[in-house]
């Protein structure tokens, strides 16, 4: 058996599956740029082939299904730090069981996916209520974010469905990328800070309304700052509006 070595994308993974049923049994799949070598086995960097990952990206939803295929997609968007591998057994376990698969709860292997994809879930859901747009020049729409997990392009269909006349721009500024939508149509981009776009003359205007409004609807003699920060973490707060300093802009 042999570690697969990948490039850090899910086509990439997907080569490494079908390696390990045409070439060699893999102990592993790993981002090559994070590997650490074993002396207790060998490893080999896989060339990403967009053909062999068609052919196993269609195996799975005919074999499998097309649920377990988004599902594993959604662990491949998550932060898991042995995403890859985990992936790897919930294939080979799928091509074994058939649909069958998201069915065996108490199959370790399944519920270590399982897990991961609840956690990808929660976080996309979260997204949906912690993203706060701002109106840039052009009047283009656009939001920060910074989740614990690869989840902006699971916002498309929210946003896209919400503005649809709108352009938008969600960054995930810790992974130098954004989702850019106008008129339902969505793609990803590389996104740097130098690329964000100049606020709108009405900007701080806007956020001073939406602070006094947040602050007024509240009621003082009930805040519940223990109950505010289960509902609102803490770490998406830098990026909320009623939750920052008007000199922001």
């Amino acid at each position: 058996m042999i570690d697969y070595l990948y490039d850090g994308t899910f086509e990439g993974i997907l080569t490494c599956i079908h390696h390990h049923y045409y070439t060699e049994k893999a102990s592993g799949i790993f981002h090559k740029d994070e590997y650490q070598s074993s002396l207790l086995g060998g490893c080999m960097e896989v060339e990403t082939d967009e053909m062999k990952a068609t052919t196993v990206y269609e195996a799975i939803e005919k074999k499998i299904s097309s649920y377990d295929l988004k599902r594993i997609y959604k662990a491949y968007l998550s932060n898991d730090p042995n995403k890859e591998t985990k992936i790897l057994k919930y294939v080979v376990l799928g091509f074994q069981k058939g649909s069958a698969v998201s069915l065996l709860h108490g199959n370790p292997i399944v519920f270590d996916i399982q897990s991961i994809e609840k956690k990808v879930n929660v976080e996309t859901e979260r997204m949906l209520q912690f993203v706060r747009f701002s109106v840039m020049e052009n009047q283009v729409l656009y939001a920060a974010i910074e989740p614990d997990n690869d989840v902006v392009e699971l916002l498309h269909h929210h946003f896209c469905d919400r503005f649809r006349n709108d352009p938008f721009i969600i960054h995930d500024v810790g992974r130098s990328k954004a989702l850019v939508a106008y008129q339902m149509k969505w793609y990803l981009s590389e996104f740097q800070a130098e690329d964000i776009p100049a606020y709108s003359s009405d900007e701080q205007e806007y956020r001073h309304l939406w602070k006094h409004y947040f602050e007024n609807i509240s009621i003082k003699e009930r805040i519940n700052p223990r109950c505010q920060k289960n509902f609102m973490p803490v770490r998406y707060w830098k990026h909320l509006t009623e939750m920052t300093t008007l000199n922001t802009v």
